[in-house]
């Protein structure tokens, strides 16, 4: 069994404090993880096919960061050892093979990341007496292929 196994998917204390702070927006934020989140996994997939240390430092830190935004633990976990060896490669002018376990294990970990937050992820607030409720936005399903854009979601723009 991985070390990974052996980290939660998601810590419960840090995704009550998004939830405490986000409200009903974190369901926004774990729309943005999960299109950003299949953009990196695909990025990081292509860098170890072409063995390109550079390529994968961004969407593996973009990854962590976004993970760690909400306590997706393992997810965080994973990306950090990729972005740390990448940045040792690209210094060291070697080949990212030693992670190519831990690219291996992102889509199924994702997946499951998002399955859980899917069934923690707060619905819409009730309706006030006199107001029509309004039905929760659904999940769209994973997807793994590129999407229409860059997002901005846990980066600064110009």
């Amino acid at each position: 069994m991985s070390y990974y196994y052996s980290i939660p998917l998601v810590n419960e204390t840090e995704l009550g404090q998004a939830r405490a702070i986000l409200g009903t927006g974190l369901a926004r934020i774990i729309g943005y993880f999960r299109e950003d989140g299949v953009k990196s996994i695909n990025q990081l997939e292509e860098a170890l096919a072409n063995q390109n240390a550079a390529a994968m430092v961004i969407p593996a830190h973009t990854l962590k960061g976004e993970s760690r935004q909400f306590g997706a633990r393992r997810m965080g976990d994973i990306a950090e050892v990729i972005e740390n060896t990448a940045r040792r490669c690209v210094e060291q002018h070697s080949t990212p093979d030693e992670v190519a376990g831990e690219i291996a294990m992102l889509r199924s970990c994702f997946v499951e990341t998002l399955q859980l937050l899917g069934d923690t992820t707060p619905t819409a607030p009730l309706a006030q007496p006199g107001q029509a409720q309004r039905a929760p936005m659904p999940m769209r399903p994973v997807s793994f292929s590129p999407g229409p854009g860059p997002r901005t979601f846990g980066r600064r723009i110009g």
